[in-house]
């Protein structure tokens, strides 16, 4: 009874709890939040004729830094800017923390430069903890050794006890003080009697350089030369005058000065050049015994010699060539020797070449022999010269070298081949692309220092230095393996070699070995090493010294037939663990100007990338290096096109290949790479997802006509003369601000700037505004600028901050 009352009693509550269903309301669902609405910055239309070509340009004002009135509407819009983009990123925040904890923590904690040894000093840069800014500092090496940890290779220097020998000589963070909190140095040089350091720090309240030059052994300043706008430094009379050079008000460097240390007579005029289209350039040989002046226009090049001992006793001229090139003079034992790229009996090279003339030769025009004779299988790319011994960069067929030949050079030959002389071969690890000379200094060491950089690995390779790219070869599929850069010296007379820095990207720490973890006794073993007539790799048993990163990550090579059936290198980078067919988004880099080698080294913010399935893509395009001056030539002023149609054909490449999807294709350039990446968004918009644009070029049209800020004539020469008609059509053709498609989707855009006039940030507000005004309006599809408010190459920590942005954003525009 008691059950079925129970029953009954739960039939009826039922029954009630279905009535108080059947007239229960739910709530309503709280709105969507709307998306964010862009800014839109008021129009004042400007009209511009020119080769009887007339456009309007709505935005022209936002560049008009004397008009107050502008500036305040420009300092709003940017305010707007700011607001917008931090709106739509604000549900990324925490993964922009995460992305900038795992890049930070990549950094060394004890970063330090590995010591330079010069004459009796070992030099070095080290950041102490909680400093913003490294500190310059030398110790004498014959104290070094018993503050090295040899038990514990990792360990390095021992900081801590070694303090007592260590002689600190500049700290940046009090330079900071003195340049309102922040210190950025573009020259440093020690004299060579190291007495002095002379260096030039900016000012960015002016916008120059300001030399000083500080006695290392008080710590205090001299009173003189202490000089603004100075591009150049080179020191003379062993230590006692320094030779400056400073720039006009269009930055153009044009005068020489000379400066004795110590005296309280002015600084004298050693030469002025008046030609606005000359510049002007000096360095001092290693071995101090002369300084050599570089004059330079886009119709001619010259260099002339100063002798140090008695710098104001005249130039000497040296040598003359039609165009721009590149002319280093070194002398040795009496000797001069000139490398160069100019052009040989009339007809353009796509290479470097040594000549030689005696120091005191007598003849009127200077006679010039050539060193070696020339061997397309065996080129030279870079040199460096000690007393003994001249190193190497060669490209033999497309494996290079780093080899040493043994100084002085017999004179009574002419030239000859570079086999001949029996050069003797330094060992590198198996897949290294890029090899870029050390700063040298110690003239009487038979120790030279290289970087060794990845993550291009092939045969292909072509970085060396961005003033000598090498000539562009065809060259299969490859997969190849990669390793962060190495910091390697050498002993050019017997080939053994240090690693004296490694970052193993793998426990996110750096390695510095100083001159513990030498591989000797391996090279020893190699019987094959002084060999020069073979390509094959030299095998070595110390490849695990190597932090080589080919167990967890690829790097392919492809040649991309482009539109006219050149063929462009592509190199990608990928994750073994992630990486599946047509599934993974993609990041292509592309730079294609001034025939400057587009940066593939491994870079450990791309490694967040690389850890989340992405896959990391460099297009060579011409206008850059790697292909010799033919390449850079058929990618600048009227051939700009060019440079764009291999980026595209990349891209397209990448997406038919599956290698990338479809939809997931972002693509990334820097300044003049700015340019690359947004013409060919222009071009075909449905091909990109996404993209970062870094302080881009982007208003080519009316920068190259009415520019704001200096421009150079190597400026010109890259993307056209708007006065020449040809060049004008061509500049207007590709400018992204003047191409943008109407009433079409476009990717999403991260564009950079500054509010340092420096970058221009107008060239990015003007091309936002437009493409916001143009094209199909989609939240999912944001156009955004990021405001930086200072210069962040110097501070690694905002570095990371800023890398965290730019990949969060590009993380959640895949995802969206």
């Amino acid at each position: 009874m008691r059950h079925l009352a129970t029953s009954i009693l739960h039939s009826h509550n039922h029954e009630r709890y279905l009535i108080h269903l059947r007239h229960y309301k739910p709530p309503k669902p709280a709105a969507a939040t709307p998306p964010p609405s862009p800014p839109k910055p008021p129009k004042k239309p400007q009209t511009f004729t020119i080769h009887d070509h007339t456009w309007e340009d709505p935005y022209s004002w936002m560049s008009s830094l004397n008009d107050k009135v502008a500036m305040r509407h420009m300092d709003m819009y940017m305010e707007q800017e700011e607001k917008y983009t931090e709106a739509v990123l604000s549900d990324t925040e925490r993964l922009q923390s995460k992305l900038q904890s795992e890049m930070a923590s990549r950094l060394a904690f004890d970063l330090s430069t590995p010591p330079l040894r010069w004459g009796p000093w070992l030099y070095y840069r080290r950041v102490e903890e909680g400093k913003q800014y490294p500190v310059l500092c030398r110790r004498l090496a014959r104290l070094n050794e018993e503050f090295i940890s040899h038990k514990s290779p990792a360990a390095g220097f021992d900081f801590t006890s070694g303090k007592k020998i260590e002689q600190k000589l500049l700290d940046y963070n009090k330079e900071a003080e003195r340049f309102g909190g922040y210190a950025f140095e573009e020259l440093s040089e020690v004299s060579p009697d190291h007495r002095f350091l002379a260096y030039t720090m900016y000012d960015k309240d002016n916008d120059y350089f300001m030399l000083s030059v500080r006695n290392l052994n008080s710590g205090s300043l001299c009173s003189k030369p202490q000089a603004v706008r100075v591009s150049n430094i080179a020191w003379a009379k062993d230590g006692q005058a320094l030779l400056y050079v400073v720039t006009d008000d269009n930055k153009r460097p044009y005068r020489i000065y000379c400066s004795i240390i110590g005296s309280t007579d002015e600084d004298v005029l050693l030469l002025e050049e008046s030609d606005e289209n000359v510049y002007v350039n000096i360095r001092h040989t290693k071995d101090f015994h002369f300084v050599t002046v570089n004059t330079f226009s886009t119709t001619s090049s010259k260099v002339f010699l100063i002798n140090a001992a008695d710098p104001f006793s005249g130039m000497t001229f040296l040598w003359e060539c039609d165009g721009v090139a590149h002319c280093i003079v070194e002398h040795h034992q009496g000797y001069l020797y000139l490398f160069t790229d100019a052009a040989k009996e009339g007809r353009v090279v796509d290479y470097h070449y040594i000549l030689r003339s005696p120091v005191d030769a007598s003849s009127s025009p200077r006679i010039w022999e050539s060193v070696f004779t020339d061997d397309q299988d065996m080129v030279v790319e870079d040199v460096d010269f000690c007393k003994t011994h001249l190193a190497l960069i060669i490209r033999e067929g497309w494996k290079f070298r780093l080899c040493s030949v043994a100084l002085p050079l017999s004179v009574s030959k002419g030239p000859v081949h570079l086999k001949q002389l029996q050069p003797y071969i330094l060992p590198l690890p198996k897949h290294v692309c890029q090899i870029s000379p050390g700063p040298n200094y110690d003239y009487y060491s038979s120790t030279m220092r290289f970087t060794l950089s990845s993550p291009v690995f092939s045969n292909w390779s072509k970085g060396i230095l961005v003033i000598d790219p090498i000539a562009f070869l065809s060259f299969g599929n490859s997969v190849i393996s990669q390793m962060p850069d190495a910091v390697v010296d050498y002993d050019l007379s017997n080939g053994k070699w240090n690693i004296i820095q490694q970052q193993n990207m793998l426990h996110e720490r750096t390695r510095i070995l100083y001159g513990t973890a030498s591989s000797a006794r391996i090279i020893e073993k190699s019987s094959n090493i002084k060999s020069c007539d073979s390509v094959s790799d030299v095998k070595y048993e110390a490849d695990n010294l190597w932090s080589d990163l080919s167990e967890f990550y690829a790097c392919e090579h492809y040649d991309v037939s482009s539109y006219d059936g050149i063929l462009v290198p592509l190199t990608i980078v990928y994750s073994h663990k992630y990486k599946q067919e047509n599934q993974n988004p993609g990041l292509l880099h592309g730079h294609g100007a001034y025939g400057e080698l587009l940066d593939k080294r491994w870079r450990s913010e791309l490694k967040s990338l690389l850890d989340r399935g992405w896959v990391v893509a460099y297009a060579d395009v011409r206008g850059g290096g790697g292909g010799g001056k033919k390449w850079h030539h058929d990618g600048r002023r009227t051939q700009k096109k060019n440079s764009i149609e291999d980026y595209i054909s990349c891209a397209k490449f990448l997406i038919e290949k599956e290698i990338v999807h479809k939809n997931k294709l972002a693509g990334w350039g820097y300044s003049a790479g700015g340019l690359l990446v947004a013409s060919a968004i222009n071009c075909h918009p449905d091909l990109f997802r996404a993209a970062v644009l870094k302080v881009p070029f982007l208003d080519a049209t009316n920068t190259l006509l009415y520019p704001i800020l200096p421009l150079t004539a190597a400026d010109y020469e890259e993307f056209g003369y708007p006065g020449d008609i040809d060049d004008f059509h061509a500049i207007r053709n590709y400018s992204p601000y003047d191409n943008i498609q109407k009433d079409v989707l476009y990717p999403a855009v991260l564009v950079t700037s500054s509010f340092s006039t420096s970058f221009g940030v107008w060239e990015a507000a003007k091309w936002i505004a437009r493409v916001r005004e143009s094209t199909i309006y989609d939240p999912n599809r944001p156009i955004l600028l990021n405001l930086t408010t200072d210069i962040v190459e110097e501070n690694r920590y905002l570095q990371c901050k800023e890398s965290a942005l730019e990949t969060a954003f590009l993380i959640k525009m895949m995802e969206s």
